[in-house]
Formats: structure tokens, sequence, C-alpha cells
């Protein structure tokens, strides 16, 4: 069994192809700076889109560039609440009526928790 071993290779996939004729893509050297003045460098490629800002390797915040490379400013969308896609489907009016369709249903006991509908029982007086 030992003898099918394979020594003095590393477990990982190490190549053993040589550099020889192999032409690496044009790089370039990106410099950042974090707000605790820690300054490093990222190597990008010259066709890679470069940006704005990076996390910082020692301390974690987010440092710009020192390039002067401007984040894009985000457009925000505002918030839309309920009662805002509501309307996109009914007008006001439309609500009204389905509103007070509703709560006439409701009172009469057509709609609604069955405990609401309950008929009431009188209580017996307590015998003394």
């Amino acid at each position: 069994m030992a003898e099918r071993t394979l020594r003095g290779a590393r477990l990982g996939g190490q190549s053993f192809e040589d550099e020889r004729g192999i032409e690496f893509a044009a790089r370039q050297q990106v410099g950042y700076r974090c707000p605790r003045a820690h300054e490093f460098e990222i190597t990008m490629s010259m066709e890679a889109e470069v940006p704005a800002v990076w996390e910082c390797p020692r301390c974690g915040l987010e440092a710009a560039s020192t390039s002067g490379i401007q984040a894009e400013e985000k457009v925000d969308k505002p918030q839309r609440t309920h009662w805002d896609m509501l309307l996109e489907r009914r007008s006001e009016e439309e609500l009204e009526a389905i509103l007070t369709e509703r709560l006439e249903l409701l009172r009469g006991g057509e709609i609604g928790p069955a405990h609401l509908h309950r008929a009431s029982r009188k209580r017996k007086p307590a015998h003394t």
C-alpha cells in the first residue's frame, strides 16, 4: 500500500507549470484611506470599475479612494404606505361606499366574529 502513495505533492492542488509564455492582465494600484488614517493599496485590473470605497483591512471601516473617485448618490424612492397602495386601486368615494356597506352587514350580524352575534342569555337570579 505504501508503494501507491503520492509523495512530494501537497494537498490543495499546487500547479507544476511554470509562468513562461503567460501574459498577465494589465494591473493598477488603487489607494484608499480610512477615517482612522490607515492607508492601503488594492491591485485591480485596468479594465475593472474602481469602487469609491473599500473596507479597511485593519479596522473594517469604509475607506475612501485617495484618487478622488466619488461614490454615486443613490436615488431613494419614497416608501409607499398601505394607504398609498389602496388609493392606487380605488378612489376615496369607492372606499367610503365599501366601508358603509360592510358596517351595515357587521351591525346586522351577517358578517364578523361569531361571539359578537350570539343571542344574549338572561341570567337566572340566584336562589337564596
